[in-house]
């Protein structure tokens, strides 16, 4: 893992992050990454049921979107150290990461990247639905074929049906989804320290990709506290559960946040 100081370019935070919920004055901000495929609007929802003074940011991954003409990141290093880089200029606040899916692991990484910088800054880890990076059994997925690929898409749930229906949005979703399959599956966590911020893993409790006793290694990357969370629900849960999981969210933060940041309401 390379966690060295990087200098990133004017415009790289624009580029990496979306701000869905701007706030003058946050107490916490709040990054969110997308499962394999997903995109930053999939948390745009996610507006609703936050604190007044919770800052909303969504991570949009290359190759996709507004970012389609951008070659897709199927390397775990270039996409942590590309995102904690784009972080950079929000680390004057506490943030909190959430990643679901392929997204936790990314998420994962990236917290140890901004550890290693800014040790005080990280709030909380939120991995959701996915297994913790020790424990990972890759399926070789990302080798299937296109109709294979898509009937997995269409098993895990979380597309709307009109989505699946369409053939031309299905070519031009299939080649970021792989590199993503691929990017979830070649990834093999590096040696590192253990991150000093609490961690939570949430699932549901009808999720075919991970178990409640997969989920709970997550308590090993961590030597603060670790909570799970289980929803009813398959691997896409938070959609028809998304009060409660973004609430859960909140709850959790109010009680990791320093009391300074809480509080503090500006000028």
């Amino acid at each position: 893992m390379s966690v060295g100081h990087q200098i990133m370019p004017a415009g790289v935070t624009e580029a990496w992050l979306r701000r869905l919920a701007p706030v003058s004055r946050p107490w916490v901000r709040l990054i969110c990454f997308p499962h394999a495929g997903g995109t930053a609007a999939f948390f745009r929802s996610w507006r609703d049921h936050l604190l007044p003074d919770v800052e909303l940011y969504a991570v949009q991954y290359p190759g996709r979107m507004d970012r389609i003409t951008e070659a897709c990141v199927d390397d775990m290093d270039e996409m942590a150290g590309s995102v904690a880089g784009a972080l950079e200029p929000l680390l004057d606040r506490p943030v909190a990461l959430f990643g679901h899916s392929l997204g936790a692991v990314v998420a994962y990484e990236v917290a140890r990247r901004v550890c290693a910088r800014t040790p005080h800054a990280l709030a909380r880890l939120f991995a959701s639905g996915r297994t913790a990076p020790s424990r990972h059994q890759p399926t070789g997925r990302h080798l299937v074929s296109d109709d294979a690929l898509w009937r997995d898409v269409e098993r895990l749930g979380g597309t709307k049906p009109e989505v699946l229906a369409d053939r031309e949005l299905r070519r031009a979703f299939l080649p970021a989804l792989r590199s993503d399959y691929r990017l979830s599956e070649l990834y093999r966590p590096g040696p590192g320290p253990l991150l000093a911020c609490p961690v939570t893993a949430l699932l549901g409790d009808r999720d075919s990709e991970v178990a409640p006793s997969d989920a709970a290694s997550w308590a090993t990357v961590t030597s603060a506290e670790f909570t799970i969370r289980i929803f009813p629900g398959g691997h896409f849960y938070l959609t028809s559960r998304l009060p409660e999981v973004v609430g859960e969210i909140m709850s959790s933060l109010a009680g990791s946040v320093p009391p300074a940041c809480r509080d503090w309401a500006g000028p």
